[in-house]
């Protein structure tokens, strides 16, 4: 019998945890499994747009915004922060707001990451010399990168509500589709276990490739840079297994999508303590903010585990 991780966690908790506790972790696992966490995942939404705003608005301001372009992920942030908090609280502002935000955020990332290309480019050698422009010039997958809370919003905006758990009529919708599911519906349902563990691929090698060059141009100083370089191709790999296999998906990824999510804790810190202990330190948070270690950079790949393990915990698609 294939092992599943929800049911395994869900006898954990009725095992282990007093019945307040018990009932609330096996309802959280509950709406996770049948894809009823909507409001959940829009307040997620809305404070990973807000870093994720925060951290190129400050790596913009170095760049003196010398293009236009260069202030659209900045207002589309508050604009995607705004339509996860109303998809909080709102059922159609969930569906329509939020969903249409979220596809033009995701659109802006990919032509922020054709300039990022474009000014690698363009720097003395260009593409002849690939490593010195790529380490020296606009991280070129930082666009891409902050897409992620976009592609939230967007897997959100066709999740059912909380109290959806147990409506008669979704019960029905469910049955009544049988085998001719789409992808809408595998969403709206929680199946989408692979499609999720191939989307943690993705965005496990962005981030991945963003800390290789990152820590690549202060010689890896500390030991601890080593770990998100490290731990990117097990995050890979156990994605892409994922993809093929259930028992891989409910195991190895679960486990190795949270040491990503821990170092990604640990790396925020450490970058916390870099800002702290420049000249200055606190008495200038701005300007050590804006020349010390990227503060938001380690919580992008920290939400790489975060979607490994989201994964583990949802249905297969039946496709």
């Amino acid at each position: 019998m294939t092992f599943i991780l929800t049911t395994a966690l869900e006898r954990s908790a009725n095992r282990n945890l007093p019945a307040p506790f018990s009932t609330a972790a096996t309802t959280a696992l509950e709406h996770l499994r049948e894809g009823c966490f909507q409001r959940s995942l829009c307040l997620i939404v809305a404070a990973t747009s807000v870093a994720s705003g925060l951290e190129v608005g400050y790596e913009h301001y170095k760049g003196s915004y010398s293009n236009p372009v260069m202030y659209t992920p900045v207002m589309l942030s508050g604009a995607l922060a705004c339509a996860g908090l109303s998809g909080a609280f709102n059922r159609l502002a969930a569906r329509t707001v939020l969903r249409w935000v979220s596809i033009v955020t995701l659109a802006d990332g990919i032509v922020g990451f054709f300039f990022h290309v474009r000014g690698v480019a363009r720097k003395p050698g260009g593409w002849s010399l690939p490593v010195t422009n790529i380490v020296m010039g606009p991280p070129i997958f930082a666009p891409l990168l902050f897409g992620t809370s976009a592609y939230l919003g967007l897997m959100a905006s066709y999740l059912r509500r909380e109290e959806d758990l147990h409506d008669v009529r979704g019960l029905l919708a469910s049955w009544h589709e049988g085998g001719n599911s789409d992808w809408r519906s595998d969403l709206r349902y929680g199946r989408f276990q692979k499609h999720l563990s191939a989307l943690t691929v993705l965005w496990a090698f962005f981030s991945g490739f963003e800390a290789l060059y990152s820590h690549y141009k202060t010689n890896f100083r500390y030991k601890a840079q080593w770990t998100p370089v490290l731990l990117t191709p097990l995050l890979m790999a156990s994605g892409l297994g994922a993809v093929k296999s259930r028992r891989i998906a409910n195991t190895v990824l679960p486990a190795v999508s949270a040491l990503a999510l821990a170092d990604g804790a640990v790396g925020f810190f450490y970058h916390a303590r870099g800002i702290v202990r420049r000249p200055g330190g606190v008495k200038k948070p701005l300007y050590n903010i804006l020349y010390g270690p990227p503060i938001f950079a380690p919580l992008l790949f920290a939400a790489c585990g975060f979607l490994g393990i989201m994964a583990s915990l949802l249905r297969r698609e039946r496709k």
